[in-house]
Formats: structure tokens, C-alpha cells, sequence
């Protein structure tokens, strides 16, 4: 069985297709095409509820407010619902989404649901730090104590450079006969 595998819409309505057409049943077209049998009902599923729509891939990510989520969850629990039937019902792309809440809804309550933010957490800015420059926050022009202030900065920035510089060449030239 392929996994993570992304069929193309053709793909889907082809085999969906043959299994309308009594061509076959959902198992031996799966196996013919080494597909779970599982995602094949779903691509039915979907089908026969949504018609090409339900086979179009989503857009990536989709994010449910948490209102949608706790809405899903108690109608399964008040309807006795299979996964299969509230997807079809709520137009998820897959089961395994709702699976994943009730993980969520387990280990952390219904909190749990809120959207998460994503990605890398912003770094904090550390004003403290010697080598960061300080940046005025108003457009006042700067003092005469402040201009020296800054240019003696600058003229001790620019010496360690050129020691730096100098220190390499010295190096180098050590390094060459």
C-alpha cells in the first residue's frame, strides 16, 4: 500500500467511476490498485455526497475555529455518528481530523481546540546587550554629547576592525615563505 501518496482528481474519478459502473467492488479495485480499501469508499463517499467537488483537493492546512470543532464532536456524541458519517455531514476531508480532536479534547479539554499559532516563535529583543546599537525613539536631533557619544562608537567598532584585518594579515604572511 502506497502512503502519502496525493492522487490527482482523474485519478480519483476514474476509479470512482469504475466502481459506479459496477465494474467492481471497492476491494478489488483498491487491491487492482494497490490502494487502501478505506480511502477508496471515502473517494466514494465523497462522491456520491459532494459529486466532483468532493474529490478536488482542500486547501492546505484549513484551520476549523474552535465553535466548528466543539459543534462536530457534540453531534457525534448526541447523533452516534461514525467518523465516516460526520465527515461526510461537516464536508472534512478526512476522518482522521476528527480523530485527532478528540486526542486533543482528551488531553487537554476543550481548550485544547483553539487554533494554534504556527511556525517559529518571534525572538525577543535583548536591549541589554553591548553590541546591539540603541535607536532613538523620537525624531529630536541628538545632543553634541550624544554625536560624540556615537562617534566615539563607531571610531572603536572601526579599530578592532582593523586589528582584526591586521592580526589576519600578519597571519597569513607568517603562513607564506
Amino acid at each position: 500500500m502506497r502512503k502519502n501518496k496525493k492522487h490527482s482528481l482523474e485519478f480519483k474519478l476514474s476509479i470512482v467511476d469504475r466502481i459506479v459502473q459496477g465494474h467492481g467492488s471497492v476491494r478489488t479495485i483498491s487491491k487492482e490498485h494497490s490502494l487502501s480499501h478505506d480511502m477508496v469508499r471515502r473517494w466514494q463517499k465523497q462522491f456520491e455526497s459532494f459529486g466532483i467537488e468532493g474529490l478536488k483537493p482542500r486547501g492546505v492546512n484549513t484551520v476549523y475555529p474552535q465553535s466548528f470543532k466543539i459543534s462536530v464532536l457534540q453531534t457525534i456524541q448526541e447523533e452516534n455518528l461514525s467518523l465516516m458519517e460526520a465527515m461526510l455531514r461537516f464536508n472534512l476531508p478526512s476522518p482522521s481530523i476528527i480523530v485527532n480532536w478528540r486526542k486533543q479534547v482528551e488531553a487537554h479539554g476543550f481548550e485544547g481546540l483553539k487554533p494554534q499559532v504556527k511556525g517559529r516563535a518571534p525572538m525577543e529583543k535583548n536591549d541589554k546587550s553591548p553590541n546591539k546599537r540603541k535607536k532613538r525613539a523620537s525624531k529630536v536631533p541628538l545632543t553634541k554629547e550624544e554625536q560624540l557619544q556615537q562617534e566615539l562608537e563607531y571610531l572603536r567598532a572601526e579599530n578592532a576592525l582593523l586589528k582584526k584585518l591586521h592580526a589576519l594579515v600578519q597571519k597569513d604572511s607568517k603562513r607564506k615563505p
